[in-house]
């Protein structure tokens, strides 16, 4: 199975390189194929590479579901 993830910038190394912060986890991904991102945006990151732009609230709704996902399998194990 494949996962894309959001994943806020939080540093620009490059025009095609960044820092993202994944849940507190930092790693830098490629942007070869996505434009005009910014320090703050959200992108949906796969295998190292930011796949699109995300707009906050998206981002949001999908962190908060993941993380009630990870909720409610830790309730149940």
């Amino acid at each position: 199975m494949c996962l894309a993830v959001p994943a806020q910038v939080v540093e620009l190394r490059s025009a095609e390189a960044a820092l993202v912060d994944l849940g507190g986890v930092r790693k830098e991904i490629s942007l070869a194929l996505v434009d005009d991102v910014a320090v703050g945006d959200y992108v949906i990151v796969h295998v190292g590479f930011a796949l699109q732009k995300l707009d906050r609230e998206e981002a949001q709704r999908t962190l908060e579901l993941f993380a009630a996902l990870g909720d409610a399998r830790e309730a149940g194990a």
